[in-house]
C-alpha cells in the first residue's frame, strides 16, 4: 500500500533508520553508542508497527462499544465508578486496547 505522500512511506522511512542503525552503526561502534544505537532501532521498529497496524479499527469499535471516543475519557469513566456492573464488557474492551499494544510494542508476546 501507498502512503498518501508516495513512496518511501513513513514506515519505510523509520524502517530504513532502524536498519541503517541496527547493522551499520552497531556493527562500527561499542559500548554507550552501540547500546544507545540498539534502543534508537528498537524504538523506530516500535514506530514501524504502529505505522503499520491494522488494529486501530478494532480499539476504535472496542470504545465505541462502551460509548467513548478514547481511552482517556474510559478511563475517568472507570475512575468515576460509571462503568460499575459492565465489567465484562470493561474487560473485553481493555483485553483488546492491552492486545493492540502488545502488538505494536512487544509483537509475539501474546504467543509465548
Amino acid at each position: 500500500m501507498t502512503g498518501f505522500y508516495g513512496r518511501p512511506t513513513a514506515a519505510e522511512l523509520v524502517a530504513a533508520v532502524a536498519e541503517f542503525l541496527e547493522a551499520d552503526v552497531r556493527e562500527a561502534t561499542s559500548g554507550q553508542v552501540n547500546f544507545h544505537a540498539r534502543v534508537a532501532a528498537n524504538a523506530l521498529r516500535i514506530v514501524e508497527r504502529e505505522l503499520l497496524s491494522p488494529g486501530d479499527s478494532d480499539v476504535r469499535a472496542a470504545l465505541a462499544d462502551l460509548g467513548f471516543a478514547d481511552e482517556a475519557a474510559l478511563a475517568a469513566s472507570i475512575r468515576a465508578g460509571e462503568l460499575d456492573g459492565r465489567d465484562d464488557e470493561v474487560i473485553a474492551c481493555l483485553r483488546t486496547l492491552v492486545k493492540h499494544r502488545l502488538a505494536v510494542s512487544h509483537p509475539g508476546y501474546d504467543s509465548e
